[in-house]
């Protein structure tokens, strides 16, 4: 099939490549030349594993191209993906004026029928908007439909969640699209759910909202496995060993982060506010989550005493492993912190320092992960990258002036960890 995706962040690039990946002929669009000519010349601009072979490969075979015309996506396509960023904003509803941007655009290069649908997060009720603005402003005054997809991809694994969906979710105005967008998704033999528009944009801000109550409910336990002696971990395996629960999002850490989960649980909740329904819950899953970084900050500075012209070395800035996105990163926001209290910090990412550099000013970036403890009155785990599993621990001991850790990720084992000689400190163990 011939298919345009407008946007070309971790979402839009992902989905072009994988649909590239089986058979479709796809053009990437973004009014970012720059990377457009990144892209062109075989560069991407994320890290997503297994991403830019990809990438690379479907162009070489010619079913994947870029540009920075929306005309030329629209002319050329009959089914237009929108995947552009849907910002929060300061009261927590979403900033759609990218959505509403590209609607425009792809309203005004309109000749025949189309099909287009959103990617992107959305609140409810978006699909219906995007329908009015194309209809106002397509000069042609032709058909087309609106559709919502929204997309399940985990960063650090989204190239593996496209190609391998548990499911693909289609919201649709009418039945005219269904049968071309079966068809999109045929070869990647998942089952589909047809709705209606409103109860699939529903679906991704219930989904993602659910999941981030799973890690605060688990961060929540941890202070209580902290204060009886109980280990979160322990807890957590016998909890996700029920097939009802599950044992995934159980992972005690710093709490959750990313251009999703805040975004979208801020977005769910005005949403639910402007509908008339006050969801104290999801509101409590936020309260939780800023706690837990409180509660981890306050570790250090208890063990340190003052933080004032400490130390500290940091591995990890990225908000989770196997990506460089860190946007709303716990780990750049405890590092913020660490800053404000006067500490002196290392840093150290497998892949995220370059992107870090816009947020994070005033340390000592560090190449080598090994090297991050030289000199420092504790280190710091933020992220948790497997990589940071092989620390040479004898090193680090050696290196810091005090042998002390603090595991915001919960990677090591207390009681070898003590055995090494560490002062270890750990969430909910």
């Amino acid at each position: 099939m011939k298919l345009t995706i407008i946007g070309t962040g971790y979402v839009g690039l992902v989905t072009g490549t994988c649909f590239a990946e089986v058979g479709h002929h796809v053009i990437c669009v973004d009014n970012n030349a720059e990377k457009v000519a990144m892209l062109k010349a075989g560069g991407i601009p994320i890290y997503e594993p297994g991403l830019e072979e990809l990438v690379q490969k479907n162009v070489a075979e010619g079913r994947l191209s870029f540009t920075a015309s929306t005309a030329e996506g629209v002319e050329k396509s009959d089914i237009i993906f929108i995947a552009v960023p849907t910002p929060p904003q300061a009261d927590g509803s979403v900033d759609l004026s990218f959505i509403e941007g590209v609607a425009r655009e792809i309203a005004g290069a309109m000749t025949s029928y189309k099909i287009i649908v959103d990617k992107s997060t959305v609140p409810v009720k978006t699909g219906e908007k995007v329908a009015e603005t194309i209809k106002r402003y397509c000069k042609a005054k032709v058909e087309f439909d609106v559709v919502s997809n929204p997309e399940f991809l985990r960063e650090g694994f989204a190239v593996q969640d496209l190609m391998k969906p548990d499911r693909v979710v289609v919201g649709e105005r009418s039945q005219r699209p269904v049968p071309a967008m079966k068809q999109v998704y045929e070869p990647f033999k998942a089952p589909i759910i047809v709705t209606d528009i409103n109860s699939a944009e529903l679906i991704k801000h219930a989904a993602n909202s659910f999941l981030a109550l799973k890690i605060s409910y688990i961060n929540a336990v941890s202070i209580i496995c902290e204060a009886s002696g109980a280990n979160v971990q322990e807890v957590a395996n016998g909890m996700g060993m029920d097939a009802r629960i599950g044992r995934q999002f159980l992972d005690a850490s710093l709490g959750f982060g990313g251009s999703c989960f805040p975004k979208d649980l801020s977005a769910f909740i005005k949403i639910s506010d402007q509908l008339g329904y006050n969801f104290a819950l999801l509101k409590e899953v936020q309260r939780i989550n800023s706690f837990q970084m409180e509660r981890f900050v306050k570790k250090i500075s208890d063990t340190l005493w003052v933080l004032k012209d400490k130390k500290i070395g940091v591995l990890g800035l990225a908000f989770k492993q196997n990506t460089d996105d860190v946007r709303t990163s716990p780990a750049i926001d405890l590092c913020q912190r660490l800053q404000k209290e006067g500490a002196i910090l290392r840093v150290h990412d497998p892949k995220a320092m370059e992107k870090a550099r816009a947020l994070l000013q005033g340390v000592t970036y560090v190449a080598d992960m090994n090297e991050v403890a030289q000199g420092c009155d504790a280190l710091v785990i933020a992220t948790e990258w497997p990589v940071f599993k092989k620390l040479d621990l004898d090193r680090a001991r050696k290196d810091l002036t005090h042998p002390i850790i603090f595991d915001g990720r919960n990677l090591f084992d207390p009681a070898e960890m003590e055995r090494l000689g560490f002062i270890y400190k750990s969430i909910g163990r």
